[in-house]
């Protein structure tokens, strides 16, 4: 591999520029100097580049809005009306190697990658201070490689071939080194280094929890880890291994289903009951016209909008029709309602997890435990509760609780279920995965090979 948007090398620093109060964007500049990047000696410098690798994440070509919108727009309950001309070429898919969503998000993923390969390589033993501080060390090790294992799923999911007929995965180098050669693995191999991390991740967690290590919901853990396996398996098909890590959150007793009166408020509040693992936002790090709530709120750009065939599928007493309003011949989606993109965005929450065991209890589980974690859910949005579930009614659930919040297109695909298409948009079932971008295939003596049915 030779990530070419990472070819500088990231700048030492000292603790006498850090604020570790106000310095979460510290990592993320410093990211682009050109002085090498020296072995981290200090429990500070550490958790500074753990907030590095999450204001990654929080880029507006990551989770801050991009990768979520990019399984909305091409999924059957919400689409981009192409408003101020966002998604177009994704949503009608037109991309080419050169497309800068294919491009930018590319680079995010993988300077996100390389913070963690830094964390991930660190020598505990060289760290200055107290058995407790690297007691916390390798915590934070164990959370980049659980967060290297998000990376790489979330790259393979976009880039891969999985589902579109080839075997070719995406590059997942192990270490900082911007000058490194190296091509894609395959799908197969690509799952097993994302599997590998995340069991490296988590128990190097379990291990070392405790000191100074943070139990805030703006910080990765151990049940936050547990459920983002449980994605990963679901997308295997392993719904054992689901169902154990299912259990084994819902028994922490740490968290709730949102309670129907407070549902509403929810969105524009900080770290609920419902809370697992959210990125702090906040003024300083809002990403304004660049956020995810800005694309669906109608006095933003309002270019992501609820499929009608979804919206009539809510029952008038489910609270959830509340977040979703319908001006202009449009219904237009309140997740996110801060027009300044301050909301702290929300990529775990204890729904998720009971809707993930809903489905794995469902394939060779209990059906009465699916019962009851579904129903968990659907007497705190105001319905009454269900005498029975099942596969149909888990997949419209789904749909309904976590509508633009990025999962759609990717249970779609894993279902094995039809993905929608505008008309007249091409079908050749290649174009799925997004296109190599160009300038990492352009390199002389790249091994990189590009994704079929694109440009280069």
């Amino acid at each position: 591999m030779k990530i070419n948007f990472l070819k500088v090398a990231i700048i030492a620093f000292g603790i006498s520029t850090v604020a570790i109060s106000c310095s979460d964007d510290f990592v993320e500049t410093k990211f682009e100097q050109d002085v090498e990047q020296g072995p981290l000696t200090s429990l500070t410098e550490v958790e500074s580049f753990t907030r590095g690798m999450y204001t990654s994440m929080r880029s507006s070509t990551y989770y801050g809005r991009d990768y979520g919108l990019y399984a909305e727009v091409r999924s059957d309950e919400m689409y981009s009306n192409l408003y101020a001309g966002y998604y177009n070429t994704v949503y009608n898919y037109t991309m080419t190697s050169s497309d800068a969503y294919a491009r930018d998000t590319y680079r995010q993923i993988y300077t996100a990658v390389a913070k963690a390969n830094i964390l991930i390589n660190t020598d505990v033993n060289g760290i200055q201070g107290t058995d407790a501080d690297r007691k916390a060390v390798r915590y934070h090790i164990g959370q980049a490689r659980a967060l290297r294992a998000l990376y790489f799923f979330d790259l393979l999911k976009l880039y891969g071939q999985k589902y579109t007929g080839g075997n070719l995965g995406i590059v997942t180098p192990l270490v900082y080194d911007p000058k490194a050669m190296q091509g894609r693995g395959t799908v197969a191999e690509n799952e097993a280094q994302i599997e590998a991390d995340f069991n490296a991740g988590l128990a190097l967690m379990e291990a070392n929890i405790g000191g100074s290590v943070s139990t805030d919901k703006v910080d990765l853990t151990i049940n936050a880890v547990k459920t983002l396996m449980t994605r990963f398996y679901l997308y295997k098909q392993d719904y054992a291994k689901v169902r154990t890590l299912v259990d084994e959150i819902v028994a922490s007793a740490q968290y709730q289903v949102m309670p129907e009166a407070s549902y509403v408020g929810s969105w524009s509040a900080s770290k609920q009951n419902n809370s697992i693992f959210e990125l702090a936002v906040g003024v300083a790090g809002a990403n304004g016209t660049d956020s995810w709530g800005y694309m669906f709120n109608y006095d933003g750009y309002g270019n992501t909008v609820v499929s009608p065939d979804l919206y009539d599928q809510y029952d008038a007493a489910d609270v959830r029709s509340q977040i979703i309003e319908f001006t202009d011949g449009e219904y237009y989606l309140y997740k996110y309602p801060n027009l300044e993109g301050s909301d702290n965005i929300k990529l775990i929450r204890y729904e998720e997890v009971l809707l993930n065991g809903v489905e794995a209890e469902l394939n060779g589980g209990d059906p009465a435990k699916a019962l009851t974690y579904y129903n968990l859910i659907v007497e705190q949005r105001g319905l009454p509760a269900a005498s029975s579930v099942d596969m149909a009614t888990l997949k419209l659930e789904r749909s309904k609780e976590l509508v633009g919040e990025g999962f759609r297109l990717w249970d779609l695909l894993r279902w094995g279920d039809t993905v929608p298409r505008p008309a007249g948009v091409s079908t050749n079932p290649q174009l799925t995965a997004f296109p190599i971008p160009r300038v990492e295939t352009d390199i002389a003596g790249t091994p990189i090979v590009s994704n079929p049915g694109y440009d280069n």
